[in-house]
């Protein structure tokens, strides 16, 4: 059984973490390492997340001297792993119990780099509002477009890891890393079982809509270095399909 290398970033969290945590410690699938990065200059959940993680000797934590933000955070835990693969887990979603089971198995048997799965959306509250249906294939043409994958449902290979395979960006950190891979023409193929449950808040920086419209031109302008105007075209292709997901993904639960 090859090992998988769980990356947690923590920031300001405590509320969701234990449930977090624990969904990734129940995993069917046992040879695991979980690398937690505390990434918050305030220390006042650190001693909270120390407790958690010295219950399970599976855990590692790193904590960063400084607030260093959601990707370069992911980095730090990639300069340690240990795994044949890695799969990413925000601090405020849940996983199934047999996520990583089901998705190692596909990998390994069709010798797979990067998979990701369908996602429920749920509140604060775990009530689930809607889902987001994992695509089989995905090409870097149809990311350009839209960037449907649930970045705690995706597991990598080894082989693929980059050095700061993350970028420093508020938001769409992962869809930079998503399209950097996918220029590669490594095939990413989804599994559509939803076993992932992603907590949407009003509160969360993937919530504000600014946010997300001035980072998404980041990422085609600067990391994808297209010209001024396809990046405004793009991101008002990207709009448009982000508004249709809304609107359909409350009609699946």
């Amino acid at each position: 059984m090859k090992l998988v290398s769980v990356v947690i970033p923590y920031y300001k969290k405590k509320e969701y973490f234990k449930e977090t945590l624990d969904s990734a410690i129940r995993q069917t699938y046992k040879n695991l390492e979980i690398i937690i990065v505390y990434d918050d200059d305030s220390k006042d959940d650190l001693e909270y997340v120390s407790q958690l993680s010295s219950k399970n000797e599976k855990i590692k934590l790193i904590i960063n001297k400084s607030n260093k933000g959601v990707g370069p955070t992911r980095n730090e835990a990639l300069k340690i792993f240990k795994g044949e693969y890695v799969a990413f887990l925000d601090s405020d979603d849940i996983w199934s119990d047999e996520k990583i089971e089901k998705q190692i198995n596909l990998m390994e048997n069709q010798n797979i780099l990067f998979s990701h799965t369908s996602y429920q959306i749920i509140d604060r509250f775990n009530k689930v509002t809607g889902r987001v249906d994992a695509k089989q294939n995905l090409s870097y043409k149809d990311l350009l477009k839209s960037c449907d994958i649930g970045l705690s449902t995706v597991i990598l290979s080894s082989k693929i890891i980059e050095d700061n395979l993350f970028p420093n960006l508020k938001t769409k950190e992962d869809y930079v890393a998503w399209l950097g891979l996918a220029k590669k023409n490594i095939k990413i193929v989804g599994l559509n079982l939803a076993l992932t449950k992603w907590r949407q808040l009003s509160n969360s920086l993937s919530s504000s809509n600014i946010q997300k419209l001035l980072d998404a031109f980041r990422v085609y302008r600067h990391y994808e270095k297209k010209s001024f105007l396809f990046s405004i075209i793009s991101v008002l292709i990207l709009s448009v399909y982000a508004i249709k997901k809304k609107i359909l993904l409350k009609f699946k639960k």
